[in-house]
């Protein structure tokens, strides 16, 4: 267990209560405001490229047209948080990271390089009775059955194309002391419904009820990991934090 870890099972005794856990939500997508109001607008993934100017690492946060807050205020809720280069060594920067989700230039994609991709295949599958047999089967596969995939490569790029989402500069090595890890595992909790009383609920047209991963349609987000999880209030003190440490973009 790592120190922030230690910290965290130290720190929070109890899961926080409906009225602490709404607060906290309140709290947060106050900081994302703050942190827009800095960065800049959302950008829908589609319109990005690697020549835009990319921090090394950080932290994301998706949003999904249709896709609204309904107990913590007017405005869009994030359906997916995520990071890269947690494992130590690892290389793969923020940008790289933000592309395999994306897809190619052509629209296609590599599903087995992208939990994103792959879970938002399952669910058009589903959605739409589509058959494709050898989709999430294996972590490699040979040209004929990647052509095989390329039309629901396509659909799956272009529906993570056209989500918007925000970024937030953390510039810290990869390994269990890294401060984007804690946030973002502290934050899936949070925003996670999953087993608990829903706060800001997916609508009923969200694509992700039509997923196959039961973690996804009960958290109301697009992810697997620490949805199950007990969060640290204390983490948005971190995070508003690095927020307010941001020079505004001009």
């Amino acid at each position: 267990m790592s120190a922030l870890d230690q910290k965290q099972t130290s720190e929070q005794v109890r899961p926080p209560s409906i009225g602490s856990r709404l607060a906290d939500l309140v709290r947060f997508y106050a900081i994302l405001a703050d942190l827009e109001s800095k960065v800049s607008a959302a950008r829908r993934l589609a319109e990005c490229s690697g020549r835009m100017d990319w921090p090394k690492r950080g932290l994301y946060f998706f949003f999904e047209d249709g896709e609204k807050r309904s107990d913590t205020g007017n405005g869009p809720r994030v359906v997916r948080v995520g990071t890269h280069a947690l494992t130590v060594g690892s290389g793969t920067k923020l940008w790289t990271r933000l592309s395999q989700h994306k897809g190619q230039s052509n629209g296609g994609g590599n599903h087995r390089g992208s939990i994103f991709r792959l879970i938002v295949g399952t669910a058009l599958i589903n959605k739409n009775g589509l058959n494709f047999p050898t989709w999430g089967i294996g972590n490699n596969a040979d040209k004929a059955v990647r052509s095989g995939e390329v039309d629901l490569e396509r659909q799956v790029s272009e529906v993570i194309g056209n989500m918007r989402f925000l970024w937030l500069s953390i510039e810290d090595e990869p390994g269990p002391e890294s401060r984007r890890r804690y946030v973002e595992k502290n934050l899936i909790a949070l925003l996670s419904n999953y087993d608990k009383q829903p706060l800001d609920p997916p609508s009923t047209t969200w694509l992700g009820h039509f997923c196959n991963r039961e973690r996804v349609r009960k958290s109301g987000l697009w992810n697997q990991n620490h949805v199950e999880e007990t969060y640290n209030p204390t983490f948005l003190d971190d995070l508003e934090h690095l927020v307010a440490g941001l020079k505004k973009v001009a």
